[in-house]
């Protein structure tokens, strides 16, 4: 069996994707497993996460650095002490510089609450209803120094009831998000997905457009 890739994620918050990782890690279904979680929160409740499951735990408060380059360096530090294959971004809510997205390049990941291209950044499922979309849900990037605009890996989407609340469109997407982030951190540690030329390739094919996840679990290597 190959040897389990390591993965440091990053979280900001209560750690729900985190969750789903840790739990996909421990069935079996990711050949990974989550080497250390870091916060940039003291309270984030996803470090209790973490620590429940016996993983290291880490938290580097950018508000105690003057700048955002000092603070990335010690995040760095941290990060490389488990010299991961993969940084996954769940629910960390800090815009990272271009400095730090370089040394990463190609080995990050991050999941949005939204079917990029449309409604990056903050407040989207708001966004999306008061633009009257039909549809919404998520999607799993690779992170460049474009906010939300790496390329984009795969979605899962649902139709947006009628009515509908930002807080119950946020709940139904977050189910969303459990199963679409492990599924895709999944590809990444069986080495069929990678990036090269700020595009993302899956089973040696370039993805110019998101896939469904639906696509992804019914899809053969090639």
């Amino acid at each position: 069996m190959i040897t389990p890739m390591p993965v440091v994620v990053l979280i900001s918050g209560s750690g729900s994707n985190l969750q789903a990782i840790m739990d996909a890690c421990a069935s079996g279904k990711i050949n990974a497993r989550v080497c250390a979680v870091i916060s940039n929160k003291p309270g984030a409740y996803g470090l209790e996460r973490a620590k429940a499951a016996g993983i290291p735990t880490h938290c580097i408060d950018h508000t105690l650095f003057s700048n955002r380059d000092s603070f990335e360096a010690a995040l760095s530090q941290c990060i490389d002490d488990y010299a991961p294959g993969l940084i996954a971004l769940a629910g960390f809510m800090r815009i990272l510089g271009t400095a730090f997205i370089e040394r990463y390049q190609g080995r990050m990941l991050n999941i949005h609450p939204s079917l990029l291209p449309h409604f990056p950044g903050l407040n989207t499922h708001q966004r999306v209803l008061d633009a009257k979309h039909h549809y919404h849900g998520c999607t799993v990037h690779f992170v460049t120094q474009e906010l939300d605009g790496g390329p984009p890996i795969a979605f899962s989407k649902l139709e947006v009831n009628s009515p509908e609340t930002a807080e119950t469109l946020a709940s139904r997407v977050l189910v969303l998000e459990h199963k679409l982030y492990p599924t895709v951190i999944s590809l990444f540690a069986e080495k069929r997905l990678y990036m090269e030329d700020n595009i993302a390739i899956l089973d040696g094919e370039p993805l110019h457009a998101p896939i469904d996840i639906t696509q992804i679990q019914t899809r053969k290597i090639s």
